[in-house]
This record gives structure tokens, sequence and C-alpha cells, in this order.
């Protein structure tokens, strides 16, 4: 049996509410200009605690830019890039070259990676080197150019986007590359009451750049605020109800899963600590320095939902993996 210090337990609790006092203010001060779609801030912001990269997957125009330009605002001193991918990009216009002037020698040119928020916009679109390299930056959070090796300001973290509309000159991610994202998203439309305030707080009408947007935090917090997570307390029921979750996606019929004949391939031990971690990270964000088995349900279908590769059958009658998410959730026993 693990002993917990009360004590220690109680002052990372307070540490936790005053970050998520903060954090509150945050998402105030970015739903001036992105309204709605809180459930898709609050993924992000899990990924961002759990020093992870998110992929979103939603229509143009709902605001995905929007996201990560407002949030980037919030940092002081936060630097914002966006790449649009295209069939034509290069590795190197991603990560930098090394140049050459008679002037200065050779030099160092820094890719659009070198910044604290990245937009990765229609990653899908680049050919298969460019998604390879930019995934390896994510990963590593270093950057070779030609023989120097760069590393990474913090925070680092990207959002990616995928167009589901469109399949003419896209370059689908394999399941291996995108199994490094920690969280697949869906952006839907908004609520027509939110729609109603978009309209009126149009970019066509207004200025983003003149909307006052508070600075709240600093970019050295967001590393002091990952550390804290790491300390959520995790019990030993909890490890194994992670564990037994990704397992069912492996051996559905120790379930009794009725999708699982669907299932071609399961969660990697990656979907394990994806669960471990973004399950801290949403205990965290409602100001609780221990985890709940509410808190794994709660963030198991971003972790799962692009980590279960459907067999053809599956794919034939275009089942969905969030209905095998739900089903793996009632199947499991809750500790």
């Amino acid at each position: 049996m693990i002993f917990i210090d009360k004590q220690e337990l109680e002052k990372l609790r307070l540490e936790i509410v005053q970050n998520v006092a903060k954090i509150n203010i945050m998402k105030n001060e970015v739903s001036k200009i992105f309204i709605g779609q809180k459930d898709v801030l609050n993924a992000v912001i899990t990924c961002m605690l759990s020093r992870g990269h998110i992929l979103l997957e939603g229509a143009p125009g709902l605001a995905k830019t929007l996201l990560v330009m407002t949030l980037a605002r919030t940092v002081k001193g936060a630097d914002f890039k966006r790449i649009q991918f295209t069939p034509d990009l290069l590795p190197a216009d991603i990560t930098g070259i090394t140049a050459y002037s008679p002037d200065k020698g050779f030099y160092t040119v820094k890719g659009p990676v070198f910044t604290n928020f990245l937009l990765a916009d229609e990653i899908n679109r680049a050919p298969p080197k460019v998604q390879s390299a930019m995934l390896s930056v994510m990963q590593e959070r270093q950057v070779i150019i030609g023989k120097e090796i760069f590393n990474l300001a913090e925070p680092f973290f990207v959002l990616a986007t995928e167009n589901p509309l469109e399949q003419m000159g896209t370059y689908p991610l394999p399941e291996a590359q995108i199994d490094r994202f920690l969280f697949k998203v869906f952006v839907d439309y908004p609520a027509k009451e939110d729609e109603l305030i978009i309209v009126e707080n149009n970019s066509m009408t207004k200025n983003f750049e003149a909307e006052k947007i508070t600075e709240v935090f600093d970019a050295f917090d967001f590393p002091k605020m990952q550390a804290l997570v790491k300390k959520v307390y995790l019990a030993q029921e909890i490890k194994e109800y992670i564990v037994n979750i990704v397992d069912a996606t492996r051996n559905p019929e120790n379930y009794g899963m009725e999708y699982g004949k669907y299932i071609d391939w399961g969660g990697s031990p990656r979907a394990s600590i994806a669960l471990y971690i973004t399950s801290k990270a949403a205990a965290f964000l409602k100001g609780r320095p221990y985890v709940l088995p509410e808190d794994v349900r709660e963030v198991a279908p971003n972790v799962l939902r692009h980590r279960i590769i459907l067999n053809y059958e599956g794919k034939a009658i275009e089942l969905d993996t969030d209905e095998i998410i739900k089903e793996l959730l009632r199947k499991v026993p809750v500790p």
C-alpha cells in the first residue's frame, strides 16, 4: 500500500488551485474571440498541460487558426507561427536551411518551427517527407540544420488541422505518425446562439489585433504547470484501469465487446501513457491533486479515437471509432 502525505497533497492542491484560477482567466480571454466550442478549448489546454500536441479535424471556417492565435496572445512574449501545408512543400521549408553569403559566410536560417505556438494547417496536404519531418520535430523537440542541433524553446505546442471534406491532393497521415499526437479532436459547427455572436464579432467588420486580450501567463509558467501536473496523484487501481482500457482495444473478446470484431489494431503503450498523463491534467483543471476514474473516462475518446484501427469490415460499414470507445468504457470495470 502507498501512503500519501496529506500535508504534501494539500500543498499541491493549493498550488493547483492558484494556477487553475489563472487558467480560467485565460479561458475567459480566449472566449472573447473564440466563441463557444468550450470542449475544444478545454482539450487544447489539457494537451498543453500534458506537454503534448493536438490534431483537430473539422471543416474550414471553424476558427481553428483564431483559437491558436488568441491563445498565443494570452502568454507574455509568446511567438505564434502558421505553416500552410501544400503538396510542393519541402522539409527545409519548415525546419530551416544553411545559407551562404560572401559577407557572413555560412549561416543558419531558422524555419517556422522555431516558435512557441505553431499552427500546422492542413497537415495532410504535405507529402510524406514533410509530414515525417514535422512529426519528428514534435517528438524530439529539436531540429537538425546542416551539422548543428537546435533545441526548441518552451513552451512548444503544435496544433495541426485536417480537412475531412477534400481528398484530392492529400496524403493521409500513416497510423504510426498520427499516433504521435496526444489528442485527436473533432471540431463541430457552433451552436446557433454562439453563431449569432460570431456573426456580430466577425473579422470582416472587427480588427482582431485591436481586440484587447490580457496577457495571463509568462512563457516559463507552462513548464512549471506541466511539472505540477506530473505530481498529481494517480492510484494503483487507476493505473490498472488505464491499462485495462487499452488492453480492451487489443483483446476486445475478453471484455465481451460486440464492436470488437471490427478492430484491426488496438492502442500501443503510447495510448496508456497518454491516458496516464492527460487524466492527471484533467484532474488538475478541476483543481484536484488526485485522479478519479471520471478523469480517465473524460480524456479517453480524444486519446483513443486515432489509435484504434478498423478492419475492412469496420470501414465498409463506416463505423465511428467513438462508438467503439463508448462500448469499451461501458464494458471495462470501473475501480
